[in-house]
């Protein structure tokens, strides 16, 4: 399954937004660079929460091209939505996560 397309913008417009609404930039504490970044996420990866306990991990951005994490996104959503200052969570346990992520490598 895919995200779906808006009439009016392209798919890489939406997963940009998707990050962007996501995101937790725009807190400022030690964990932050001066552009508002998360120092421990390197370029190109970013930071999802699963699980009950909210287990914290960087995954490349390239996995938001994979139909497979695109479901687990649009599950995110409905469930969580995307305006809070955790980040993006994923819901479902984290031992489905590490199996799915290990395959989209």
């Amino acid at each position: 399954m895919a995200i779906r397309k808006s009439n009016k913008m392209p798919q890489a417009a939406i997963l940009k937004q998707i990050l962007k609404r996501c995101s937790s930039l725009g807190k400022k504490n030690s964990y932050y660079d001066e552009d508002h970044l998360p120092i421990d996420v390197p370029k190109g990866h970013f930071a999802v929460y699963v699980g009950e306990n909210r287990t914290r991990y960087i995954v490349p951005i390239s996995f938001l091209t994979h139909p497979e994490f695109q479901c687990l996104l649009r599950q995110s959503e409905e469930e969580f939505g995307f305006d809070h200052d955790m980040g993006i969570t994923i819901p479902c346990e984290e031992v489905v996560f590490r199996s799915l992520t290990s395959m989209l490598r």
